[in-house]
This record gives structure tokens, sequence and C-alpha cells, in this order.
């Protein structure tokens, strides 16, 4: 049983079926381009899509929205240092601005950052100075069914691979996401954290956190690894992060906030290198393009985020669509993730090959069939990776109730049932930056 009530409600509707086929049609077979109203079932992303506490709704009362040295700012760091333990933090509008701040200040041309597995805005921040993303994970993730307990690990043997091709000074930052979103959303172990965090030190670099869903990674910890079991959840979620030299995150996120996001870093010199890089594209350092009603709401999600009836419901109820998806047939990843599950629509479409998206055909069909929108993570949105045909369905944050999850179940099990029916789609439009076309490209069904 959940341990809150609704306190404030938002009307949604389903859409005519034929009205939802027009609505895909305008859209160029891209649900990014969808108007919300149009959709019924939002899962596109768990990023500034939940819904926020009484608490941090009276927090945003006492935003104190000095352009410097506001006290929301004092109390949002206290909130940081407390959770996280990072005294010096530099808040970004949301987490790509974090990335931003941080890997402007650390890459140059050439150099190479490791990571379990880049996301998307990683590795176009990464690419956009000119540096190469390399993703080391363990295996597991890629075959849906055969994940393990901690299949978002980073691979140790895959970086020394890594330090071998490009040499350890072309290596400035071995960055860990916990959890391993473009993994199927698998969760990291303590044992990991550690082994990838003395990995760093011994080829001298700096080993970053991406710490976006620390809470939910906590969680797995605790339920997972023996070693954790009696400890509680916050002391778990601040040790991750102890093993890090900086962090990024996306208040959008654990910090169960709308908009927001910051760096964290330990090194003086990095710190104010970040305050001046955030001052030319972020806004001051004691406000980062934000609000400070913003600031009050994250420092109170953050405090929110470790209770533990709040996260144990959280990854419970993603179980609970992945096996109601699971009961109709439709192929995912187990064990789920904590925020997504993870359909393999290489599976579900054999017919159509990588080259012709059969993800983004899933996500079509399934707006298409039920007003429910995903993202699609495989050849469409990674093109250049050797990556599974995964699509993604986010679950916001205390949002959606059981009889959200059954129609989302339903619409995918009447998908599966017309599976030989559909064909691939083409990209007709893209913008010149490939890493982010999936944002905006436009696609439309193979002849």
């Amino acid at each position: 049983m959940r341990s809150y009530k609704a306190k404030a409600v938002e009307p949604i509707h389903l859409p005519p079926r034929d009205d939802r086929g027009a609505a895909l049609d305008a859209a160029g077979h891209n649900v990014f381009n969808l108007a919300s109203e149009d959709v019924f079932v939002d899962l596109l992303t768990d990023s500034g899509t939940g819904t926020m506490s009484d608490a941090q709704w009276a927090g945003l009362m006492r935003g104190d929205e000095s352009y410097a040295g506001s006290r929301s700012f004092q109390r949002f760091r206290e909130a940081v240092a407390e959770v996280m333990g990072f005294d010096r933090v530099v808040p970004t509008h949301q987490g790509r601005g974090a990335e931003n701040v941080l890997f402007g200040t650390l890459l140059e041309e050439g150099d190479a950052v490791l990571n379990n597995t880049h996301f998307d805005t990683t590795r176009a921040h990464v690419a956009n100075q000119g540096a190469d993303a390399v993703d080391c994970p363990v295996e597991a993730p890629w075959s849906a069914g055969e994940s393990g307990q901690f299949a978002g690990n980073f691979s140790i043997e895959a970086g020394w691979e890594t330090v071998e091709e490009y040499g350890r000074d072309a290596i400035p930052v071995v960055v860990l996401t916990i959890t391993n979103n473009s993994a199927a959303g698998q969760p990291v172990s303590m044992a990991n954290v550690r082994e990838t965090a003395a990995f760093a030190e011994e080829i001298d670099a700096l080993f970053v956190i991406d710490a976006c869903r620390f809470a939910e990674n906590a969680h797995f910890i605790k339920t997972r690894e023996a070693e954790y079991a009696d400890a509680p959840l916050a002391d778990i979620a601040r040790e991750q992060l102890s093993h890090a030299d900086a962090i990024t995150m996306s208040g959008k996120k654990d910090a169960l906030s709308n908009i927001g996001g910051f760096v964290g870093v330990r090194d003086a010199d990095l710190f104010e290198r970040c305050k001046q890089r955030a001052i030319l594209y972020e806004g001051f350092p004691t406000y980062g393009g934000l609000a400070g009603r913003d600031l009050e709401a994250m420092a109170v999600g953050l405090r929110e985020a470790v209770e533990p009836p709040y996260v144990q419901e959280r990854v419970e109820q993603v179980a609970t669509l992945g096996g109601l998806l699971a009961e109709r047939g439709v192929p995912i990843v187990t064990p789920t993730g904590g925020h997504a599950v993870y359909v393999d629509a290489a599976e579900m479409f054999p017919q159509i090959p990588a080259d012709q998206f059969p993800g983004q055909r899933f996500v079509c069909e399934l707006y298409r069939e039920g007003g429910v929108r995903a993202v699609e993570l495989g050849s469409f949105a990674f093109p250049d990776a050797d990556r599974p045909e995964f699509v993604r369905l986010a679950l916001p944050r205390r949002t959606y109730w059981r009889e959200h999850l059954e129609h989302v179940a339903e619409t995918a099990a009447t998908v599966r049932e017309k599976a030989d029916e559909y064909v691939g789609l083409e990209v007709t439009w893209e913008p010149p930056m490939e890493e982010l076309r999936h944002f905006s490209a436009e696609l439309e069904p193979v002849a």
C-alpha cells in the first residue's frame, strides 16, 4: 500500500484511435513531437515528470530569489552535503547543464571518457568536447532475461582494454552511472563502485558518478548485497558517493523535482573552474539558472528520496509493471531496474532489421494502440553504438496507479499480438548532431 495519498489531480483522456494515428503521422513517427494533451499514459521519461510532495510545494513559497547568496541556495547546499556528502556544489538548470559544466572544464579534443554506459546527453557532451565516449559495460544487460543482480556494473576488464588502446594520459575521466540507465536501468554494486574508484585512481583519472538515480541504486545494494542488508538506506546512498571525486546530478530524478541539477566536487581548484564555467552557461553559482524556489524543492526532495518507504514503493511499482508485461508475453529485461521497464523490440519484431528501427516501431504502435508514450533506446537513439533494440517505459515518480500500469501492459500485449503486421521505419530528416537525433528526427514507414 502506498505511503502517501493524492492531494491534487490532473485530468487525462485517451484520444480516439483515428486522432492518435493522425497525431503520430503529423509527428513524423517520433513521439517526442507529440503534444502532451494527445498522450494518455506518458512513460517517455522519469526526468522531471514526477509528483512533488506537499513539503516541496511548501518549499516553493520559501524561495529566496536573490541573485547572489540566497537563503535557498544555503539550504540546498546543506541538503546536498547531508544526503550526498559534497560540500562544494554548483547548481545548474538540469543534469545536462551539470554535464556541460563539468566535462567542458575537464575534457580536451582527443581525450577518451570511460563509462559503464554513456546515456545520450552524456555521450553528446563528451563528443561536443572532441572526446571519445567509450562504454565499458558488463555483458549481461544486452540480452533480455539474462541480466544479473548487478548487471549495470562497470567492466574493469573492458576499462583496461581501453587504457591499452588510448593510453593513460588520454583518459582524464572515468564515469559510473548509477543506476545504469542505458543498460536497462540495471543497478551497480557497492563492490563495483569501489573497484571502479580504484581503477580510476590507478590510471590517474578523475572518478565521476552520475548520481541521477543514487537512491534507487542504494535500494538495490541494500536488498541484493548481503553486507548492506541491515544498513540504513541513507547511509548506503551516501557511502556510494563517498568514493567519487565528483558527481553530476539531475534533480529531475532522485531529487524528486520538476527542474534542476548540480555538480558536486571535492577539489577546490576544480570547484572554482566549474563555477566560472557555470557563470558563462548557467548563471551565478548560487542560483545556476534556477529560481530560488527550485533550489528549495530539490533540497526537500533529496531528503525524501532516501526515505525507505518511498524508494521501496518506487522500485516495486516498476517491478509490478514488469510483471504485468511478462505475464502477457512481452519480452522484457529481467530483473527490472529502478526507474523503468525495458522491452526487447528485436525479439518482439524479428522481421524488422536494426537499420529499420524495430524499437521505434514498437514505440509508435504503443501510442497508436493505447495512447502510451515510451522512448526508443536502441539503434535510432544510439546510431554508432552496438546496442540491443530496447524500448524504455520510464515511470514518473509518485504519479500513476496500478490501473494505468494494467492499461500499459494490455496495450503492449495488443501490439505483440499484431507483431507480424508491422514494417520498419526510415529516417526522412535528422539534425546535424547524430547523437541527439532521436529528440527531433522524423521518420516514415518503409515502403
